[in-house]
């Protein structure tokens, strides 16, 4: 199952990535070609546990298309999830906790379409031609 770990390492393997990090919670940061595909995001009002009302603290931001993000939140008891802070952004929020309910395969489809929705054309051309797609 997957991990923390593997989203730090599969962001990380893909072609002309950087890593920023944020300023005031050092949170990493995934850029390709100066834009963000993967982020840990500081916690924020509009993710809370909705029983104690408590902000989440481990908060992963995945770019995705408005396809992918439509499937991916639409089952309930699916650790990936939106919130109104997102309506209409091309991204998919999970917990890390959660990722354990996730295979390592789904996380590393999942990270390497976050890249290719924003590496330029030619960096996606190139990398799919590299695996043979």
């Amino acid at each position: 199952m997957a991990t923390v770990d593997d989203v730090h390492e599969l962001a990380l393997a893909m072609p002309h990535v950087t890593v920023v990090h944020g300023e005031r919670a050092r949170n990493p940061v995934y850029q390709v070609g100066g834009k963000s595909f993967v982020f840990f995001r500081t916690p924020r009002p509009d993710a809370f546990d909705p029983e104690t009302g408590e902000r989440y603290d481990d908060v992963i931001v995945l770019w995705c298309s408005a396809e992918d993000k439509e499937a991916l939140v639409q089952d309930e008891a699916s650790p990936f999830f939106t919130t109104p802070h997102f309506d209409g952004h091309p991204s998919v929020l999970v917990r890390a906790s959660r990722l354990g309910e996730v295979s390592r395969e789904e996380l590393a489809e999942i990270v390497q379409d976050a890249w290719l929705s924003r590496a330029s054309a030619a960096r996606c051309r190139a990398w799919l031609a590299q695996r043979g797609d």
